[in-house]
């Protein structure tokens, strides 16, 4: 549905491992900026309900949550960077990047972007609509998602992987509707804000894999968080 792009067996490797650690607990610290009590932050909240269940380990969680909350080392030298562009194939892609070093990251972007071709800000997130994306297992088979998504106030739902329902939401809802879903007994896999295509792009097969190489590459870089993606 033209979602957040997600690489094939992120976590196989060890190098890999470690870098979807790095992405976890950053998005832990920036959401613990706005406190580090998880029952008064629901961005929080989010963010550690996500490392945990990628398996980030427990003093890691723990050290970022007191970091991002400036209980630890000083205040949080991180920003949220946002750069808008084209794959190849002339694919729209949105990357956020979290960095310590706007310079460095805006001098990888350009480098990155070189097979496809970066774009102002506005150039591409027209055509995406921001949304609360939470994807979840049913409580058992044959639950209706279609009645789930009703009662817990979702605005819709969307086949996702491996057998879960994508429940999408206003960004300002995505914490109701997910404890919602949880009361329900669904279980939640991830909850986040993202950029969904308004219009995705169908590809041959070639295409394709050029453009998930590309994206592989970009996902690669220690400093982008998430990779928005045009691509049905």
């Amino acid at each position: 549905m033209g979602a957040q792009w997600k690489q094939k067996h992120r976590v196989a490797a060890a190098d890999q491992r470690g870098r979807l650690f790095g992405k976890l607990a950053k998005e832990v610290m920036m959401a613990a900026r706005g406190g580090a009590d998880p029952a008064l932050n629901a961005a929080l909240r989010l963010a550690i309900d996500t490392a945990k269940k990628h398996s980030l380990p427990r003093d890691t969680l723990e050290r970022a949550i007191k970091k991002g909350a400036g209980l630890l080392d000083g205040p949080l030298n991180l920003e949220l960077v946002t750069y808008e562009g084209f794959a190849p194939h002339q694919v729209p892609v949105i990357v956020e990047c979290l960095t310590d070093n706007k310079n460095r990251t805006a001098s990888s972007m350009r480098v990155l972007f070189r097979k496809g071709q970066q774009g102002a800000s506005g150039s591409v997130s027209w055509d995406f609509d921001r949304r609360g994306v939470i994807e979840a297992q049913p409580p058992a088979q044959g639950e209706d998602p279609e009645e789930a998504a009703i009662e817990a106030g979702a605005d819709d739902v969307r086949p996702a992987d491996d057998g879960a329902q994508a429940f999408l939401t206003a960004p300002d809802q995505l914490d109701a509707v997910g404890r919602a879903l949880s009361e329900r007994g669904w279980n939640i896999e991830s909850s986040a804000l993202a950029w969904l295509a308004k219009n995705p792009v169908t590809l041959e097969a070639g295409a394709r894999e050029e453009v998930e190489a590309w994206l592989e590459n970009m996902d690669a870089d220690d400093d982008v968080q998430n990779i928005y993606v045009a691509l049905a």
